[in-house]
């Protein structure tokens, strides 16, 4: 028989479990499969976190004091590509731009967030056409959508 005081204690540790699980999408039963998938989860967060802050350095050092470039991230999902697009400052006309380059790649938008009011915000998922023959990588599409950043930033200068 277990006491009042040693069941508390075991059913919270088993509650942390199931929530550590639900955190980290595991599907594992076990104590230490649980802990072992939430240790691949946290390694997968601090390479994002590492190539983000690449991201952002590289911007950095592209981008010239009066204009800040956009941040872009591209990650692969499992039939496409998830597409970040962020800049501190309003961008019109700059979505026409992304998504003409989405276009030319032969990438469908499957779903997508838009904000452009104080600042430019996009999320989208890109899918490839079923038609295309060759797949492409994330590298190919965040190159692309840099080239459509920098296109319709050379066009706003220009005007």
């Amino acid at each position: 028989m277990v006491s009042r005081e040693h069941k508390r204690p075991a059913t919270l540790l088993h509650e942390k479990f199931q929530l550590l699980r639900s955190i980290t999408n595991s599907h594992a039963m076990n104590k230490t499969s649980i802990i072992f998938d939430a240790s691949k989860y946290i390694e997968e967060l601090k390479q994002k976190v590492e190539r983000l802050n690449q991201d952002i350095a590289t911007t950095a050092q592209n981008s010239t004091p009066q204009t800040l470039s956009p941040l872009v991230t591209v990650e692969t999902l499992e039939k496409g590509f998830l597409v970040n697009v962020f800049s501190e400052t309003s961008c019109p006309g700059l979505l026409v731009s992304i998504l003409e380059a989405f276009e030319e790649l032969g990438l469908n938008v499957l779903e997508a967030r838009v904000s452009c009011t104080d600042q430019f915000q996009l999320e989208a998922v890109g899918g490839e056409n079923e038609e295309q023959v060759e797949s492409m990588d994330a590298q190919v599409v965040k190159q692309a959508v840099l080239e459509a950043i920098k296109n319709w930033s050379e066009s706003n200068i220009n005007q």
